[in-house]
């Protein structure tokens, strides 16, 4: 039987060759790592073993400085500093909401932005970053949709949003401090920033192993959660290789409404999707699915679509997420009524799903659900309205 191609996008979509030079150290797999090191003249005899000391450094302590890495020679660390860099995303502005989240705009290689957002919480931290400069999907109520897609995100990219944040908020063990000392601000990860994840899989993946090693940052799979629009092929595929939990952006209860709402939904539609996530816990030995549902008002929030909801997903381990929607200028759709919302959330409730609503946060930041996109990209479109030469 022949194996399946993996699912991919248009050319544009592949990420540029990188530039000649160093090669960069993060996002390397230990494989890699290790490879690397042979490549540059590591004896391979030695080679793992520096490895696990180099990997420690970047991912445990948060190091990028080779000179800093005290448990390797002089004359090493001198090979190192001229053969590899130490590169995460470059933190360009930081806005933090009167409720506590925070907003990076971070820099890429090319020159591209993306957002990351971090949002604090009683009981956890939780960021959500981005695996892709723009989307491709142009779901008609997420304002990311409204901006191109450009290219995929490295695994460097998507690992050092996870390490910038880690930066920015001091969280990175001390010296003499043993594991456990320091509480951790951020506990959680979601990849529901700008992208589809499952349209880069092979960078998301790998991403996610460095953060889930034991070794470094050392974040559980229960605290990873990826969200899909429902890439149908490579959710099983995601269940083997990744195991994190997975959020599905469900919103629609017939196949005619989230054609209009989620247009993968006409590749592959819902009877397809649910069937994949029926297969999910099984394969990533998960406790439940997450439905997230954007309340849209006179679309998706009616009695009928909360009973066709229980009924389409009855079987799954699940909890519904309803989100209220986040306006943005030139949103087609409105937020449904709170009481609408709530009577929603207790039909689903009584059928037997958690049914939270989610506050929305960040609101004032444009950093809540759907209103990922960067601000340079706000100031571009701005001055294209106002007949402005675009700025350099």
């Amino acid at each position: 039987m022949p194996v399946a191609a993996p699912i991919t996008q248009d050319v544009l979509t592949i990420p540029r060759k990188p530039p000649e030079g160093p090669v960069n150290l993060v996002g390397l797999t230990r494989e890699g790592l290790r490879a690397a090191l042979i490549a540059h003249g590591t004896p391979e005899k030695q080679a793992r073993m520096r490895a696990s000391q180099i990997w420690q450094w970047l991912y445990w302590w948060g190091v990028r400085d080779f000179e800093t890495m005290t448990n390797l020679s002089k004359a090493y660390r001198a090979e190192l500093a001229e053969n590899f860099v130490i590169a995460i995303p470059e933190l360009v502005d930081r806005q933090i909401s009167a409720d506590g989240t925070r907003k990076y705009l971070v820099r890429i290689r090319g020159g591209h932005e993306v957002e990351v957002v971090y949002i604090p919480e009683e009981d956890r931290g939780t960021l959500c970053i981005s695996s892709q400069v723009g989307c491709t999907l142009t779901c008609s109520f997420c304002h990311t949709g409204t901006q191109k897609l450009v290219r995929n995100l490295s695994a460097a990219e998507i690992i050092g949003q996870i390490m910038m944040a880690r930066d920015d908020l001091d969280e990175w063990p001390r010296r003499g401090e043993g594991a456990g000392e320091r509480p951790r601000r951020l506990s959680n990860v979601v990849l529901m920033g700008m992208g589809e994840p499952l349209y880069n899989f092979d960078n998301v993946r790998d991403a996610m192993r460095i953060a889930m090693d034991g070794e470094g940052i050392s974040l559980s799979r229960r605290r990873i959660t990826l969200s899909t629009s429902g890439v149908v092929p490579e959710i099983a595929r995601t269940a083997r290789e990744i195991g994190c939990m997975l959020a599905v952006s469900f919103h629609a209860t017939t196949d005619e409404v989230r054609d209009r709402l989620v247009p993968i939904n006409r590749k592959w539609n819902l009877a397809a999707l649910l069937d994949a996530l029926r297969e999910y816990p099984r394969l990533s030995n998960s406790e439940r699915i997450t439905f997230e549902y954007v309340m849209l008002k006179d679309v998706n929030d009616s009695d009928a679509d909360a009973r066709r909801l229980v009924q389409l997903i009855r079987g799954i381990p699940a909890k519904i997420n309803l989100i209220p929607f986040n306006e943005w200028p030139g949103a087609p759709f409105e937020r449904s009524d709170w009481e609408r919302i709530e009577r929603f959330a207790d039909i689903v409730h009584k059928a037997g799903y958690a049914s939270p609503i989610r506050t929305p946060r960040g609101e004032d930041i444009m950093a809540a659900c759907g209103q990922l996109k960067s601000a340079s990209e706000r100031a571009r479109n701005a001055r294209r309205q106002d007949g402005a030469a675009p700025a350099p």
